[in-house]
């Protein structure tokens, strides 16, 4: 299963921004999914979770946006979501589809670093009021 794989590459990455910016936890991951890049987000969603043990990720929410898989005909110009399974025939004149312009993305596109643990001032026992 190639999704833990990601999910152990998105883990490194994720860790290696959070040393220098001085993270000490991670809330949220947000990653950009192309529909045509063969990713199952469920299963990518258990090995994030099972990758992110023992990290600054620890507990970290995944969220995933499936990027649709777009093309441009050549011969017309036409631009069309392809869908999954994909058609690479142009709908406008039947030429097949030459470019690809999205739906491969696998990216991240945001971090949410924990916000910092509150300490609160323990509470102080105000004196009794002399008389």
């Amino acid at each position: 299963m190639h999704e833990m794989s990601i999910a152990l590459a998105v883990v490194d990455q994720v860790e290696q921004a959070a040393r220098p910016a001085g993270a000490t936890g991670v809330a949220r991951v947000a990653l950009d999914v192309g529909e045509l890049a063969g990713v199952v987000p469920d299963a990518l969603a258990f090995c994030f979770e099972l990758a992110c043990a023992g990290t600054v990720l620890e507990g970290a929410e995944l969220t995933t946006r499936t990027v649709p898989g777009t093309a441009r005909c050549t011969g017309c110009g036409d631009v069309w979501e392809v869908g999954m399974p994909p058609r690479l025939l142009c709908p406008v004149c039947g030429q097949a589809a030459a470019e690809l312009l999205s739906g491969r993305e696998l990216r991240i596109s945001e971090v949410r670093w924990a916000a910092p643990e509150r300490q609160s001032a323990p509470a102080v026992p105000r004196p009794a009021d002399a008389t």
